[in-house]
């Protein structure tokens, strides 16, 4: 015998009732705060750059600057790509011209691999950048935010979510 179809909560916050009707309703509610927290943590992105010194760089371009500006070193655009779950070679290499015009990274060549290292500049933005995190971000969530212990868990749970849908959108791909 089939399981029953479960449904969502009345007071359940989904954007899409067709979506929430089936085996997992409270994944619907899920992906409706990813949404959310997606374009909120882009737009924070996007806007803390450019109160750091950078206006008019993309979610992407400051992922990458930070990811390149990590542990100090050099970073192979692979991976870049890698860390950052970017798939499309061509939006990193855009997105890493448009820094390397900006003065914030440079490129340079180990054998075929491109590197990528941040300049004084990235360096000075990402320090920025991180002391306005901390100012406007990060004590409000400490203050008035969830425990640490919390947003740990939430951290896993993204990452093992992540697996699910990497493993569905390979699924997918045979359909």
């Amino acid at each position: 015998m089939p399981k029953p179809v479960a449904q969502s909560a009345p007071n359940a916050i989904v954007s899409s009732a067709h979506l929430a009707a089936g085996a997992s309703p409270a994944l619907s509610e899920v992906e409706y705060g990813l949404i959310l927290a997606g374009h909120a943590f882009q737009r924070w992105m996007v806007l803390c750059a450019a109160a750091a010194g950078a206006p008019g760089l993309s979610p992407t371009e400051v992922l990458i600057l930070h990811t390149v500006h990590h542990r100090g070193r050099p970073k192979r655009q692979a991976e870049i790509l890698l860390a950052l779950a970017i798939e499309d070679t061509h939006i990193a290499t855009y997105a890493i011209r448009k820094l390397e015009a900006a003065g914030l990274v440079r490129t340079s060549r180990a054998g075929k691999e491109k590197l990528v290292a941040v300049t004084e500049a990235g360096a000075a933005l990402c320090t920025r950048y991180a002391e306005l995190r901390e100012a406007l971000l990060a004590r409000a969530v400490r203050d008035a935010g969830p425990e640490a212990a919390k947003l740990s868990d939430a951290a896993a749970l993204l990452r093992s979510l992540s697996g699910f849908y990497d493993q569905a959108a390979r699924a997918a791909t045979t359909v």
